[in-house]
């Protein structure tokens, strides 16, 4: 069969009526179908953009806030690190006040003792001329009483003061 023969074979008031169907069909399709179709399609496209572009929005307030993130953390660091360098300055401080306080208080305590030592010195002493000045006259009594002579008032002097050095 040659093309000559297929074209003469094909019925063309029927080929005729389905083309106009066909277009008919396309026609009602595009108008009730494809386009809502379409409308659905673009709405959906656009919701999608849409999401991307929160998606998109969302991703950089993310990186924004892990950034503040990490600046607050940074300075929650350094206070803590500033924190701790006064309070090793205030403890280094206190120590040199304590250990001021401590010498101060032991030099207080020593002059204090030197006095204390040197006030019972001078009353020992003193206590001592007033026995010596008792003695004294003790014996000062008892010579003009003895009239002794010269070897007899030694032997006394060294009795009495014998007697002092017990006491």
């Amino acid at each position: 069969m040659d093309t000559m023969e297929f074209i003469a074979d094909i019925e063309w008031g029927n080929a005729l009526y389905q083309l106009v169907v066909f277009s008919l069909l396309i026609w009602v399709v595009s108008r009730w179908a494809l386009k809502p179709l379409l409308g659905v399609m673009r709405k959906r496209e656009q919701q999608v953009n849409d999401n991307l572009d929160n998606a998109e929005e969302s991703r950089v307030e993310a990186e924004k806030y892990l950034e503040q993130q990490r600046e607050e953390l940074n300075n929650a660091r350094q206070q803590a690190q500033e924190m701790m360098d006064n309070a090793t300055k205030m403890s280094e401080q206190q120590s040199r006040e304590i250990i001021d306080n401590a010498k101060a208080e032991g030099e207080r305590l020593k002059e204090a003792a030197a006095a204390d030592i040197n006030r019972e010195k001078e009353q020992a002493l003193e206590s001592v001329r007033d026995q010596v000045a008792t003695l004294s006259v003790a014996i000062a009594t008892k010579v003009i009483e003895k009239e002794l002579d010269e070897s007899e008032q030694e032997k006394l002097i060294d009795s009495y003061l014998k007697e002092v050095g017990d006491e």
